[in-house]
């Protein structure tokens, strides 16, 4: 174990001698990372103005905008009143408001039995999630009121005289839809951008020690290093051991380094340490093996290079480091479930949001093992082909 040990301080020491190494890992992605939050900032509270134009001027159109100025959307919607379509409709083009709802005439007296024109929603593509908004309110505002029609129709199908609809409807106005949806378990905490960016911009930079790793393989090859080792009584266990050591203790510092600034300096956060430290270290043990695997495919420092480089630029295109994984598409969610990258930042996506525990990394580490097993196993195949003659 002091063999090991001893190589892996000396792998260290010649890292840390490289300012490149120093940028790479440790400067580069903090201010990278920082850049990106400044960039999509989103930690501005969602706001929402919508209008309104009443045509009916009855009980059931004032019950929408009631609903619209409930205490559960006061601190998100601010509702306006136009006085006519036209009205609103100029009012969303120019962005003085972000959507508009008109509630055709006759919307009242449509639950006495009849029919009306539509609900309508004016919305811009310049803000869809308030228009998205908008039109949920409204939907689930029509679905009552025509459950309060059928409810009506259905009492005077049964025998109540008309003189009663007036009565009927006003009890019926009072009814609640009797299913209802109610979001439980998983918190849902909003995600700080620096909280996705800091370790994905950590684990893009940490995975070019793939390329300096091999690649100060094979420089060593060149000078003798290696053969001089070997000659001395240390086995290549040892030897190759003790690389794995200087790598995975490089990669795990440059991202405890990016997560640590990320919480200490932009407010990043994360509801379980523990967590954080756990797919940290998956990720660097990763690293050890796509290092190993770039080591047995080549010959040479140039290629180890240039095949290294492809590698980690597939890895984090797919995996999702430069955008959220929600923006991308349904394919590309797909193929970053088959990268340790793209595990590893669903976890960190889910600490962000509040989740803790196993609910949150246990199938992200479960994910980032199977990668690294499947790498180790290829690269151990690739060895044992090697020597075969």
């Amino acid at each position: 174990m002091r063999v090991v040990l001893a190589i892996a301080a000396k792998d260290l020491r010649q890292r840390l001698r490289d300012r490149s190494a120093w940028v790479i890992v440790f400067l580069a992605p903090v201010l990278i990372s920082a850049l990106m939050a400044l960039a999509f900032n989103n930690n501005s509270e969602f706001r929402a103005n919508i209008g309104v134009v009443d045509l009916d001027h009855g009980p059931a159109a004032t019950g929408l905008t009631q609903v619209l100025n409930s205490p559960e959307l006061e601190d998100t919607v601010h509702v306006r009143s136009y006085g006519d379509e036209s009205a609103a409709r100029r009012a969303v083009d120019a962005g003085r408001v972000h959507a508009a709802i008109v509630v055709p005439e006759g919307f009242t007296q449509a639950l006495h039995g009849g029919t009306t024109a539509p609900v309508k929603v004016l919305d811009s593509v310049d803000f869809g999630l308030q228009a998205q908004l908008a039109r949920a309110v409204t939907e689930s505002y029509v679905a009552q009121v025509n459950a309060d029609r059928l409810s009506v129709a259905t009492a005077v199908a049964a025998g109540a005289p008309q003189r009663d609809v007036p009565e009927l409807a006003a009890k019926a106005a009072l009814l609640r839809l009797p299913e209802e949806v109610r979001a439980e378990g998983l918190p849902d905490d909003a995600l700080k951008v620096i909280s996705y960016f800091g370790p994905s911009m950590g684990m893009f930079f940490v995975l070019f020690t793939v390329g300096f790793g091999a690649r100060g393989y094979f420089i060593e090859q060149q000078q003798g290093t290696l053969d001089r080792i070997a000659a001395a009584p240390v086995g290549r266990g040892a030897l190759l051991l003790g690389k794995s050591v200087s790598t995975f203790v490089y990669s795990l510092a440059g991202l405890a380094t990016v997560t640590l600034v990320s919480w200490l300096a932009f407010g990043a956060s994360w509801a379980d340490p523990l967590g954080v430290a756990a797919l940290s270290v998956a990720m660097a043990v990763c690293v050890v093996c796509l290092t190993a695997l770039v080591i047995a495919l080549v010959r040479t420092e140039q290629q180890a290079q240039g095949l290294a480089s492809i590698l980690v630029f597939a890895l984090v295109l797919l995996g999702g480091n430069f955008v959220f994984a929600s923006g991308t598409t349904p394919l590309i969610r797909r193929l970053a479930l088959f990268t340790p990258n793209g595990w590893a930042l669903r976890g960190f996506t889910d600490l962000g949001t509040g989740v803790r525990g196993w609910a949150a990394v246990g199938a992200p580490l479960l994910g980032i093992a199977a990668f690294s097993a499947a790498v180790a196993l290829v690269t151990a195949l690739l060895l044992r082909l090697r020597r075969t003659p």
